[in-house]
């Protein structure tokens, strides 16, 4: 191994530590520091994933168990299991444990608190339409 090699294996390793090489691309995960987890960031993280919103989709209907949300995807009861977990963790779903079952249910605050952040940003794109719009009507 040649000594610009080995430096570029320990400078590899430095980076590695500071974040995270997805495919061919490397993502810095440190860029703001350690910034806090909160409610909001955990909710659009367990937002991201289309599995967990095909779960929330079913808990509008009511609540239900590991096993019958498991039966509407191509994976196991556990795997089911890991997303309820995160959906919980997110504070997206509430569990219950009901003699040998625990079924889960849709809670509502955490997406209420995401809906009226997104509601921000629709006002500054509405604007910026309407901006666009009144630039169309003049030029015309």
């Amino acid at each position: 191994m040649s000594p610009s090699s080995g430096e570029a294996l320990r400078a590899g390793a430095v980076r590695a530590a500071q974040g995270v090489r997805v495919g061919g691309y490397y993502y810095q995960t440190d860029w703001f520091g350690n910034m806090p987890s909160d409610q909001l960031s955990a909710t659009f993280a367990a937002l991201a994933d289309p599995t967990r919103r095909a779960i929330l989709a079913r808990l509008v209907d009511g609540e239900a168990s590991v096993n019958e949300l498991a039966e509407r995807f191509p994976m196991s009861s556990q795997a089911v299991g890991k997303h309820l977990r995160v959906l919980e963790s997110a504070g997206l779903i509430e569990r219950r444990r009901t003699s040998r079952m625990r079924p889960s249910r849709l809670r509502g605050v955490a997406l209420r608190d995401a809906a009226e952040w997104l509601d921000s940003y629709r006002r500054f794109w509405e604007a910026g339409f309407d901006r666009l719009d009144q630039r169309l009507r003049e030029d015309a």
